[in-house]
């Protein structure tokens, strides 16, 4: 309806303009409506009102350019009664400038209040995004929280084990993961090598949640230790000094050997289409210690490492035992550190209580208040933290001291029946500053398994003992 004249207008088109006005975005919509009047000559535009067409001082300066362009063009804005056109006078031109300048306030008022809200809610603790993948968002609109996803959070702190183990590239991890049925919400699709990734370096997983660089402790409950977040990063940063020459084809020693010489890691290559070699990469051009190995050589050297490490039945059992008699110990002394720090969360919340009550009474300000509790939130997150770590070492203790007992025994069987790719992760479990000197492999194991491989020559209980120990110390919830 023509709002000076009462006329009945025919409406050829309706476009609804409902993206952000936001100087960042592009408002698709609104080129649409004044790029479809251009070409099908269209005389009026209707709208409801000012701010629904124009936010921005750009939108205004387009309304205004195809206004100038016909003096038949007209901009009705029905609720407010008001009309523009090229001949519109001076003072009506004053009422829409301002009323523009009003919607684009309006606009900017509405940012920053989103922004300050947002600001607020990450002081509190709470995210204002999307929950990432281990978590899932429940509630109704405006009262959202998220919670741990019960299906993939497991899968998701699974994906940290495996990786912190040494085992693992982000490619066979992305796969892995697939194979177990790690998908994306809620496409279904599985999570891709770069998810993975990001997935690995993102501190929310274990209390607190990165933005624009900053990180703030979050309220939301973690999925893995710090602990755990910190050996991947390590496995991340050594996994990237790693300066081998990227390839499609895997090599059962591919980033493995280094040489004793000139300390760069050994190359495979491979002769005549099937026979594979491995020599020094020669870097600088001053090695002498390029030489040309068979891969068949290198096998048959690491053959003898690994069948050393099979223990006689009786060795094994002795192992066993002695693992049990430490296991009843540790249970006494995780108990005991279960109690301790069961009583210093409850100190934590009796003092959030009294300063609550503190605050209300004004003995304390808001900002003192503030930054106690967020000083107590981030001891109470790393005491729950340990309180779950004391909690799986006491039940995986036994369990994987016993897995390392059988991996050592049948490591050479292991090796021998896997695929490729399996026998690289078995190394990398295995093996560590492995050297190659002239066409001798020097191969160094890792804890325990030097241990245990001192054990098998020479009878030395200690020093294996101690390294299981440690061994399970770093790794509480070790897989293999």
């Amino acid at each position: 309806i023509n709002v000076s004249s009462k006329n009945l207008l025919a409406v050829l088109v309706s476009f609804r303009v409902s993206e952000s006005a936001s100087g960042k975005q592009i408002r698709k919509t609104f080129n649409e409506l004044l790029s479809y009047a251009d070409k099908n000559k269209v005389s009026i535009i209707l709208c409801e009102k000012i701010d629904r067409l124009t936010r921005n001082l750009k939108d205004a300066a387009s309304v205004s350019d195809w206004i100038n362009e016909d003096s038949q063009r007209e901009v009705h804005f029905v609720k407010e009664s008001f009309i523009v056109n090229k001949n519109t006078r001076a003072h009506e031109n004053l009422v829409w400038d301002m009323k523009v300048t009003i919607a684009r306030f309006y606009t900017n008022n509405l940012s920053e209040e989103v922004k300050k809200g947002q600001k607020e809610k990450i002081a509190q603790g709470w995210c204002p995004t999307r929950p990432i993948v281990g978590y899932k968002t429940v509630g109704e609109k405006g009262h959202k929280i998220h919670i741990i996803d019960e299906e993939k959070a497991p899968l998701v702190r699974k994906m940290f084990e495996l990786y912190a183990t040494g085992n693992y590239s982000m490619r066979l991890l992305a796969k892995e993961m697939a194979k177990r049925g790690l998908t994306n919400q809620p496409s279904g699709l599985p999570v891709s090598t770069s998810q993975i990734e990001q997935i690995l370096k993102n501190p929310f997983y274990y209390g607190v949640m990165r933005v624009k660089g900053k990180l703030y402790p979050h309220k939301y409950e973690p999925l893995i230790s710090l602990h755990l977040f910190n050996k991947v990063e390590q496995v991340i940063a050594s996994y990237n000094k790693k300066n081998f020459k990227r390839t499609n084809k895997p090599y059962i020693f591919r980033g493995l050997i280094t040489c004793k010489k000139c300390g760069y890691l050994i190359s495979p290559e491979i002769k005549k289409g099937k026979y594979v070699y491995y020599h020094c990469t020669n870097y600088h051009g001053n090695c002498d210690n390029v030489v040309w190995i068979k891969e068949e050589e290198l096998l048959e050297q690491i053959k003898t490492v690994l069948q050393g490490l099979k223990l006689k039945p009786w060795q094994a059992e002795e192992l066993k035992s002695e693992l049990r008699a430490i296991h009843e110990a540790e249970k006494v002394y995780y108990e005991k550190n279960l109690g301790a720090i069961k009583n210093k969360l409850e100190t934590i919340d009796r003092r959030l209580k009294i300063m609550y009550e503190d605050r209300l009474d004004g003995r304390i300000t808001t900002d003192e208040y503030d930054k106690t509790v967020k000083d107590y939130k981030s001891e109470q997150q790393r005491l729950l933290m340990e309180y779950e770590e004391h909690s799986q070492a006491d039940e995986n203790f036994y369990i994987i001291a016993n897995k390392l007992i059988e991996l050592s025994s049948r490591a050479w069987e292991l090796f021998e029946s896997s695929e490729l790719e399996e026998k690289q992760q078995l190394l990398n479990f295995l093996l560590q500053n492995s050297y190659l000197q002239g066409k001798n492999a020097l191969f160094e194991l890792k804890n325990p398994f030097s241990g245990i491989l001192e054990y098998a020559k020479s009878g030395s209980l200690l020093r294996t003992l101690n390294e299981i120990r440690t061994f399970f110390s770093e790794n509480p919830n070790a897989e293999f």
